[in-house]
């Protein structure tokens, strides 16, 4: 088995997180972590009939990710994030993994907007939310992206070395913002992206829950640039 702590964050993934568990490849299976802000329909029964550890999180997709690193198994020497939605594919967390088990890198992110996306995965805007968010790292940090993409492998050393900070949507853009301050080795690899198995997306699926995980992204970005500087 890798030494590989797998953490994804859930909240009312009943639909989907079955499928998601035993689609992770045998040797990645070791320590996976359910981190759920408060499941209704049956997703935290779920996930533990699948194999996962499931904790409670509390709300907040950041504080998920938090908690779920801060629970990880101690021998495991790299953190991968994941979605539960069934989005991300599982199958190749090897992909995302490999390049940090093997230190040549210390975070990789999986890049939506760059790899073979299903029709109606992606909206226009999340795209375009990317690849500005993307620019504008560009501008402060040097670093590149093209995505803000969950799926993501980290060493942990490195993570815990970062000073995280943001409790909701805005923990990923923090990651890259504070990887590429760090100079952090840091590795895009394009990945293909399935539409969301089934429920209903929390940021995408409604006006209002877009507006407020991009408000969140945007007060992140200009929080961390202001402290980084």
């Amino acid at each position: 088995m890798e030494p590989v702590s797998l953490v994804i964050p859930t909240f009312n993934e009943a639909d989907t997180i079955g499928a998601v568990l035993r689609e992770i490849p045998a040797s990645y299976r070791a320590d996976i972590i359910v981190a759920d802000g408060g499941s209704s329909d049956g997703t935290q029964a779920i996930a533990r009939a699948a194999g996962a550890r499931v904790i409670e999180a509390g709300r907040g997709y950041g504080r998920a990710c938090a908690t779920g690193a801060a629970a990880a198994h101690p021998t495991s020497s790299v953190i991968v994030f994941m979605d539960g939605d069934g989005a991300d594919r599982g199958d190749l967390i090897g992909t995302i993994a490999g390049p940090v088990l093997r230190g040549s890198h210390d975070l990789v992110l999986a890049s939506r907007t760059r790899g073979d996306r299903e029709p109606g995965s992606m909206l226009w805007h999340q795209v375009l939310a990317g690849r500005v968010a993307g620019l504008g790292m560009g501008v402060l940090t040097g670093v590149h992206y093209s995505d803000m993409c969950a799926f993501r492998a980290i060493r942990r050393d490195s993570l815990e070395a970062l000073g995280m900070r943001e409790l909701t949507y805005g923990w990923n853009i923090e990651m890259q913002m504070r990887a590429a301050r760090a100079r952090l080795r840091i590795l895009e690899i394009p990945l293909p992206y399935r539409c969301r198995a089934g429920g209903r997306s929390k940021v995408a699926g409604s006006l209002r829950g877009t507006v407020r995980a991009g408000g969140r992204i945007v007060a992140t970005f200009c929080r961390v640039a202001a402290s980084t500087r």
